[in-house]
C-alpha cells in the first residue's frame, strides 16, 4: 500500500541522483506502472517498478552502457514505450551520457525521420528491447552503432560500480523537435536544464505541495511526455503510469479509466485527444466512470481552443469532472517544455479577439458571437522563468495587446542546436537592453500578453501571407472543417504556395472522414463549401482545395500535422494535381 502523504522532496542537481534517494529513503512506493492492453478491451495489465527496482535497473544499465561507450556519447532509445524506456533513458543520464529519446522503426510513417535523426546524432550505441531487436537490427543495417538489450542486462552487472556525478552543466539529452514548420533539430538539454523545468512544472499545477500522480498516453520521445510522465515524478517521488499512445488511439476510455483509477492525477493531451474522447466514448463506457479527483488536464496545443475543453468538460461532467482542471499551457523542446501554464482550480480565460486586427498585430476584443472573431485560450503565466513578447524584426519590446514573437529566458531554455549554429535562436538581444538584459529563445511563436496571461497566436513561420494581409494557418484549416461533414477534423493544413507576380496564394490540402469513401464524395461540392466559407470568415481566396484519403496528411513524431512537410508533397505533386478537387481559376 502507498501512503498518499507526499515525501520531502531534496535538492538533486540531476534526475539518477533522485532516482538514488528515493531508493534510500522510500525503497517500496510505487515509481513507474506501464499499463498494457494485450487485447482490443483488455481493462490493463500493470507492470510496476518500485524506487528501489528502478535504482536496481538503472545501475545494471548504466554499467554496461559505460563499458559500451566513451563519456559523453550518444545512446539512441529506440524502446516501445514502457518501463524499460524509462530505465533506459535514466541510465544513459547516470552513465554521463547524452540520451536520444527515440522510437522503435516500426512507427508508421517516421522511419525516413529516424534515418534522418540517427545521421545527425551519430549515436553509438542504441538501446532496444528483446521483442524489437530484430526490426532494430534490421532497420539499422550492417556497420552501424552496437546495440544493447535493455531487459537483457542482468541486475548484478550494476554491483559494485560507483555512481557518476554528472555536472549539472553538461548535456543530458538531445530532444529533437516534432519537424512541424523545418526538419527535426536536436536541442541539447543539460541536466541543470530539464531538473529545473521539472520543478518549474510542479509548482505551475500546485504539485510540489500536494499528492499526484502523473498519468500519460503521450510518447516519451515527446518532449511532454519525456518531462511530465518521466522527468516530473522522478524530481517529486510520484508514481508515473503510462500507456501506449496506440492504446488511447484504440480505446480513448482506456486513458479515462487510468485518470479515474488514481487520485490526484495529472496528464496532458493536445487538443484532437479531448475531441476524440467526446466523439468516440460511448454511454455505456462511461458508466461508472469518475473523474472528480483529476488535478489536472494539460492542454498543450497551439493556440488552445475554448471550444475543446468546453465540449469535454460537457461530455463528461456527469462523471464529476470538475471544469477547473482544463489547464491551457505553452511550451516548447527548446526551453525543455514546459514554459507558461493556467493554474489548476482556475476558469478558463477566454478571449475573443478581432480577426482583421489579430493579422493586423493588434490583439483587440471582439463579441464571441461575432462569426470574425478568433475564440482563443490564456495560457496563464510563467512557470518559474521570463516571458516577453518582441517585435521580430526590429527586436523592440511590445507591449501588452501587441502581437509579436513569444521570448523565453530561464534556467530550463536548452543549451542549443545539437551541431549546428544556434546563435540566432538562443542568443537574441533585444534592440534596448534595459528591455530585457542578457540571451533570450526565440521561439518563432506568435502570441501576446492579456489581462497578465499569455495568449498564443501561431507560428511565425507558418502565416499566410497573401495580398498584404496575414491569416493564420489554423484559423483557416477550423473554417474548412466546419464547411462541410467530409471533411477529417484536425486531419488538414492550410498553407501558403508560391503565385503569380512573386506574390503568394493560399491552398488547403484535407482528409476526408473515415466514413466517407473519396470516390462516392462530390468533391467539388466539399470544395465549394470550404472556398465559400474561407471566403465569407477570411476575405481569403483558396488558390486549391485537395481532399485526399484518411492518413495522408502527414504529421510530426508528436501527432500535430506538418505543415511544412504537406506544403513540400503539395509542390512535388504527391497528391494527385489539381484536379483532385479543383483549383481556384
Amino acid at each position: 500500500m502507498d501512503s498518499r502523504r507526499p515525501p520531502l522532496v531534496p535538492a538533486c542537481p540531476t534526475l539518477p541522483e533522485y532516482v538514488r534517494h528515493w531508493a534510500e529513503t522510500t525503497p517500496d512506493r510505487r515509481a513507474f506502472t506501464f499499463v498494457e492492453h494485450p487485447a482490443q478491451h483488455s481493462r490493463g495489465v500493470h507492470r510496476t517498478l518500485t524506487w528501489r527496482r528502478l535504482d536496481v535497473r538503472v545501475r545494471a544499465l548504466a554499467a554496461r552502457l559505460a563499458d559500451e561507450t566513451d563519456p559523453g556519447d550518444r545512446v539512441a532509445l529506440l524502446c516501445p514505450q514502457g518501463t524499460e524506456y524509462v530505465t533506459a533513458f535514466l541510465a544513459a543520464l547516470a552513465a554521463g551520457l547524452v540520451a536520444v529519446p527515440l522510437y522503435t522503426p516500426g512507427l508508421p510513417g517516421h522511419a525516413d525521420r529516424l534515418a534522418g535523426v540517427l545521421a545527425d546524432a551519430r549515436p553509438s550505441v542504441v538501446v532496444t528491447t528483446s521483442r524489437t531487436r530484430d526490426e532494430v537490427r534490421d532497420f539499422l543495417g550492417t556497420g552501424g552503432p552496437r546495440i544493447v538489450v535493455a531487459d537483457e542486462v542482468p541486475d548484478d552487472e550494476g554491483r559494485g560500480r560507483e555512481p557518476v556525478a554528472p555536472d549539472a552543466g553538461a548535456t543530458a539529452y538531445l530532444q529533437y523537435t516534432s519537424g512541424s514548420t523545418r526538419a527535426p533539430a536536436g536541442v541539447e538539454i543539460s541536466h541543470g536544464n530539464v531538473v529545473a523545468n521539472a520543478r518549474q512544472a510542479l509548482s505551475a499545477y500546485g504539485l510540489h505541495t500536494r499528492p499526484m500522480t502523473s498519468v500519460g498516453w503521450l510518447p516519451l520521445y515527446h518532449d511532454m511526455g519525456l518531462v511530465l510522465s518521466v522527468a516530473a515524478p522522478v524530481a517529486r517521488g510520484a508514481l508515473s503510469v503510462l500507456m501506449d499512445p496506440a492504446a488511447f488511439l484504440h480505446e480513448p476510455v482506456r486513458w479515462l479509466r487510468l485518470l479515474a483509477a488514481h487520485p490526484d492525477a495529472v496528464s496532458a493531451a493536445p487538443n484532437f485527444a479531448y475531441d476524440y474522447c467526446v466523439a468516440t466514448v460511448t454511454a455505456d463506457q462511461k458508466e461508472g466512470l469518475r473523474l472528480d479527483k483529476v488535478t489536472a488536464l494539460i492542454n498543450g496545443s497551439e493556440p488552445v481552443r475554448p471550444g475543446t475543453a468546453d465540449r469535454f468538460h460537457a461530455a463528461f461532467a456527469d462523471q464529476g469532472l470538475a471544469p477547473g482542471t482544463h489547464c491551457p499551457s505553452y511550451g516548447l523542446a527548446e526551453a525543455t517544455v514546459f514554459v507558461c501554464a493556467a493554474r489548476p482550480g482556475e476558469p478558463l480565460s477566454r478571449f475573443a479577439l478581432d480577426r482583421d486586427a489579430l493579422a493586423a498585430g493588434k490583439a483587440l476584443p471582439a463579441r464571441p458571437d461575432d462569426p470574425r472573431a478568433v475564440l482563443l485560450a490564456g495560457c496563464g503565466t510563467p512557470a518559474g522563468q521570463r516571458v516577453r513578447i518582441a517585435d521580430p524584426v526590429s527586436r523592440a519590446l511590445l507591449s501588452e495587446g501587441e502581437v509579436g514573437e513569444i521570448w523565453v529566458q530561464g534556467p530550463n531554455v536548452g543549451r542549443g542546436y545539437w551541431n549546428r549554429d544556434s546563435q540566432e535562436v538562443f542568443g537574441a538581444e533585444f534592440a534596448d537592453a534595459a528591455a530585457g538584459p542578457g540571451r533570450w529563445l526565440r521561439t518563432g511563436d506568435l502570441g501576446t500578453v492579456l489581462e497578465g496571461q499569455l495568449v498564443v497566436t501561431g507560428r511565425l513561420k507558418d502565416l499566410i501571407i497573401v495580398d498584404g494581409r496575414n491569416h493564420y494557418p489554423q484559423d483557416v484549416e477550423a473554417t474548412a472543417q466546419e464547411a462541410h461533414d467530409a471533411v477529417r477534423r484536425d486531419r488538414l493544413a492550410a498553407f501558403a504556395t508560391p503565385g503569380g507576380a512573386g506574390g503568394e496564394c493560399a491552398v488547403v490540402v484535407a482528409e476526408h472522414a473515415r466514413t466517407a469513401l473519396l470516390a462516392e464524395l462530390d468533391v467539388a461540392a466539399v470544395a465549394r463549401a470550404v472556398r465559400g466559407a474561407v471566403s465569407a470568415r477570411h476575405g481569403l481566396r483558396l488558390a486549391d482545395v485537395v481532399l485526399v484519403p484518411p492518413g495522408t496528411v502527414p504529421r510530426t513524431s508528436s501527432g500535430k500535422v506538418s505543415r511544412a512537410l504537406t506544403r513540400a508533397r503539395y509542390l512535388e505533386g504527391a497528391y494527385g494535381g489539381r484536379a483532385r478537387a479543383g483549383a481556384a481559376g
